[in-house]
């Protein structure tokens, strides 16, 4: 009786793995399909001086804009701490946090593996 238990805890564990490698394709396309999505024309470059204002958070896209708005309320954050924030897979904030930096409303900093993205408030003065 030991023997058929053991066999057949071995398909779940299998089944349970698919399961996972399933729910990290599904993260990386949804990131894929936002990309696709919002990609270009949300990405056009602003000067430097632009500050990140209740005008300029109205005008993003709402995904972009709860990203800020997390970075803004943490001060400094990786992508992770802004994934916890705002209760999405951290890969799709990877992205918005660097569409972000692109659009230059974030700075990012490396320190070692880890990527901080931050307000830049010198440049709102």
């Amino acid at each position: 009786m030991a023997k058929q238990e053991t066999l057949g805890k071995k398909p779940l564990q299998i089944l349970e793995k698919i399961r996972e490698n399933l729910e990290k394709l599904n993260e990386k396309m949804e990131v894929m399909i936002e990309l696709q999505k919002h990609g270009k024309k949300d990405l056009q470059p602003l000067s430097s001086e632009a500050p990140l204002d209740v005008m300029t958070l109205l005008s993003m896209p709402d995904h972009l804009r709860k990203t800020a708005m997390a970075v803004c309320r943490l001060g400094r954050a990786t992508a992770n701490e802004t994934a916890e924030q705002t209760r999405r897979a951290r890969a799709v904030e990877s992205a918005y946090l660097n569409q972000l930096v692109i659009m230059g409303h974030l700075k990012k900093e490396r320190k070692g593996r880890k990527a901080y993205f931050y307000v830049d408030r010198e440049s709102q003065r």
